[in-house]
């Protein structure tokens, strides 16, 4: 019964964790010289989505083992 949880919430990671990639790769970039204050907010957002995944694949790793 844990084990079939336990797989469902990683599937439920994987599958957010696939969808912040598909999102991430189709997210126009912003014209830097358009709105410097908006593009800086944009990188800070992508570098923290970026560090959420790595946690999360962490802890599938952690997980699975």
């Amino acid at each position: 019964m844990e084990d079939d949880r336990l797989e469902k919430a990683l599937a439920r990671i994987e599958a957010a964790s696939t969808r912040i990639e598909a999102a991430a790769t189709r997210a126009p970039v912003a014209d830097e010289s358009a709105d410097p204050a908006l593009q800086a907010r944009y990188d800070r957002l992508r570098e923290e989505a970026a560090g959420a995944v790595a946690q999360i694949d962490a802890l599938i790793e952690t997980l699975s083992s």
